[in-house]
């Protein structure tokens, strides 16, 4: 296999004061430049995806770092809600906070999750927030990430001295969860390659593209991991740590400037733990600002990581180099035995001061001034108390781009707002739902057996119908027995929708991982989602259609087959319209089961099968209107009764659905006898006394056309897909902690 050498690469860039020196792991886009720009194959195409990338030693000398990344005074407070008991004061007269006859009240305090925390954090630096759980290290990188209300944060982070905007924010940074949130069915490389997608502009070639993933691929260490699909409780697949360097590569395929990461390494063994966080040091060495919240690092953790910030119960109890903690210990009178692991000490002495009387209250004013002499020592050996290095935030994201990162935003644009520097989106619309489009098929392609169950539900249901309403006659009998057909047959296609519910919730968390920092819109992924449910739902309706429409033996010939078939898919559209909207508000599996049928009930109770409109009562005849049943209810009996000509009811058949039905046929003719003359008009044993519109009439089926009742059905299917993405927008954001 050919190799690719890349050696003394080194960058001139004008915003600098001197010539770069690249480090020892340049950004990806700076590599795949320097590839193309060497090999070229004789038909003209890009460098073969697969060519092994290495990069030489390059010289240890400091290079010039344009970005920083500073937080002052973070505090973040929550109000929690108490019940509190006071025991009973003079006599069991009044009680404090209870009222004269009460000894319980409800509270309102507030406690800070976050407290005065302020530090820094520069470009080719891996910086880790550790602390006991409940310390606030999630937080803090919620905090940072702009993950968190505004309006109940308060102090600063800026960039380059300049407040980051949150648009801005998203582009230029990424945040990985601490769950590895990935389609199981999907291989690696087909993983990173939908990421490329979505966050490499469309102006890049598929080469280029392709070319990136594979470098990715080698940077991140999965390279015998790139053909084998992610996997799940049912299907084998990555390790866990190996899913984990995934979970980061999707996140960092656009080379961000800035990368969060809530605990990276939870779950994993050590080895994993320890290839996992060696992979975000070459990130951060190849220009990134890399912050990540971790539990308790392993001694050889410790030796990768450039900045350590302890927290307890949300103050900073230490903020430096890793270098520095036995000095800092050894000052605070507890110094670190030699052959400890320096975290673990430290973290057990932080607990130890937890639960001590006084708390962690000394050892959080000792670092405040341990850092402030510090700062001094530094100001006084480098003459700056504070080193800057004297770029604007745009003149800092001009050179990342120049030197490869972020070429999402690759536009050379001219404006003097950062904002205006990179686009929110890198594609799109379209280009963002035909990769939408295409990830959801391939997802669902390999998982055949969940269409395959939803199938056989639907064609074993239309088989009992078929079986149990059989070759139905025209009989007053067999005009109930159609009624109850057709309310049977529309509610079970919304009942069968039921398994779509599942679909979103499943999704939830990576829609909201990837639409945090604008992945691609909210909208592309509503119109996808329903464009990708339209294939499966006119099978659907097509196999329910075949099965029960000669088989029942209902009206209309070939015009009325294809109007029923076009019912039970606009029925099939609205359920699932109707699901899908039900699962961006309902969060759990179980309780959305439960509102569906319990719904989808009362839809079919005022749908005018078991009671017609006219019956029903004043206070709930909103909810008939309302019915998503009711629509396609009509729409069919319309379809099956709407011939004038056609009779169901013949002279002494008026009889059959009553008591005298059993009398003697002479007998019944003589009583039609007797009701010609009362009524003064001949009736004989042929006349036709109910057609099909008088059926319509009975049934109160008076205010739309078959068609009308057809289209609003369509139209509710819209309806709840435009709520459901009002969900997305408004309720499935970001969680706020």
């Amino acid at each position: 296999m050919p190799r690719v050498v890349a050696e003394n690469l080194v960058n001139n860039i004008g915003f600098y004061d001197q010539p770069v020196q690249v480090a020892a792991s340049p950004s990806l886009g700076e590599l795949l430049k320097y590839v193309g720009d060497i090999r070229k194959e004789e038909n003209g195409d890009e460098t073969p995806a697969h060519r092994v990338l290495e990069m030489s030693e390059t010289s240890n000398e400091p290079r010039s770092l344009p970005f920083v990344l500073k937080f002052n005074n973070l505090t973040y407070s929550v109000k929690v809600r108490r019940k509190i008991s006071f025991p009973a004061l003079f006599g069991g007269r009044e009680r404090l906070g209870g009222g004269s006859d009460g000894s319980e009240s409800m509270f309102s305090s507030t406690k800070d999750l976050l407290k005065d925390i302020s530090g820094e954090a520069r470009d080719g630096e891996l910086v880790a927030v550790l602390g006991a759980s409940g310390s606030g290290k999630s937080t803090l990188i919620d905090a940072l990430a702009n993950r968190i209300a505004k309006g109940s944060l308060k102090g600063t982070v800026t960039l380059n001295g300049e407040q980051l905007e949150s648009r801005l924010l998203k582009v230029i940074s990424a945040y990985v969860m601490q769950d590895d949130l990935l389609f199981p069915m999907l291989t690696v490389e087909e993983t990173l390659m939908f990421a490329a997608e979505f966050r490499l502009p469309r102006t890049l070639s598929k080469s280029k593209k392709k070319l990136r993933v594979q470098a990715l691929i080698d940077q991140l260490g999965l390279r015998n991991a790139a053909k084998t699909v992610i996997g799940d409780e049912g299907h084998r697949g990555v390790s866990g740590g190996e899913r984990r360097r995934v979970s980061i590569g999707i996140d960092i395929i656009h080379d961000p400037i800035i990368l969060f990461l809530d605990e990276p390494t939870s779950g994993l063994d050590s080895t994993s733990a320890y290839m996992v966080v060696k992979v975000l040091q070459r990130i951060a060495q190849s220009g990134s600002i890399v912050i990540m919240s971790i539990h308790q690092p392993s001694y050889r953790l410790l030796g990768l990581l450039d900045r350590m910030l302890f927290l307890s119960r949300g103050q900073p109890v230490y903020n430096g180099s890793p270098a520095d903690l036995p000095l800092f210990f050894s000052d605070f009178g507890h110094p670190i035995p030699e052959k400890e692991n320096r975290t673990e000490f430290a973290l057990d002495l932080i607990r130890e001061l937890e639960v001590s009387p006084g708390g962690t209250k000394r050892l959080v004013e000792f670092n405040k001034a341990w850092q402030n002499m510090k700062r001094s020592r530094d100001a006084v050996t480098t003459g700056n108390e504070t080193p800057t290095h004297g770029l604007t935030l745009k003149e800092a994201i001009s050179a990342s781009i120049s030197r490869g990162k972020l070429v999402s935003g690759a536009g050379a644009n001219n404006g003097t707002n950062p904002t205006s520097m990179v686009p929110t989106f890198a594609n799109p619309m379209w280009k963002e739902m035909a990769v939408l489009s295409k990830r959801s098929f391939t997802n669902s392609r390999r998982m055949p057996e969940l269409f395959g169950i939803r199938l056989a539900a639907v064609t074993v249901t239309g088989f009992i119908l078929a079986t149990v309403f059989w070759n139905l006659d025209s009989s007053p009998r067999g005009v109930q027995e159609r009624l109850g057909f057709f309310a049977f047959a529309m509610s079970t296609t919304f009942y069968t929708c039921a398994d779509a519910l599942p679909v979103f919730l499943q999704d939830r968390y990576i829609f909201m991982r990837e639409t945090a920092y604008n992945a691609y819109r909210r909208s592309s992924y509503l119109l996808s989602h329903s464009l990708v449910a339209i294939p499966s739902l006119i099978f659907l309706s097509l196999a329910f259609s075949v099965i029960t429409f000669w088989a029942v033996g209902l009206a209309g010939g070939v015009s009325g087959f294809i109007f029923y078939f076009f019912v039970i898919l606009a029925s099939f559209w609205a359920g699932s319209s109707f699901v899908t909207f039900l699962s961006g508000v309902v969060p759990h599996v179980m309780l959305g089961y439960t509102i569906v049928v319990a719904i989808l009930a009362y839809f079919l109770l005022f749908s005018g099968f078991f009671i017609t409109r006219d019956r029903i009562p004043g206070y709930w005849i909103w909810f008939h209107y309302l019915s998503l049943v009711k629509y396609p209810y009509e729409a069919v009996l319309q379809n099956e009764f709407d011939d004038p000509v056609k009779c169901f009811i013949r002279g002494t058949q008026i009889f059959d659905n009553s008591p005298l039905a059993l009398v003697d046929e002479t007998v019944k003719a003589r009583l039609l006898q007797s009701m010609s003359r009362s009524l003064g008009v001949n009736i004989s044993s042929t006349t036709c006394l109910t057609t099909g519109v008088d059926i319509l009439k009975q049934q109160g089926i008076t205010d739309l056309s078959k068609w009308g009742c057809l289209w609003v059905t369509v139209a509710w299917g819209f309806f709840f897909r435009i709520l459901f993405y009002f969900c997305l927008l408004f309720g499935s954001k970001n969680k706020r902690r």
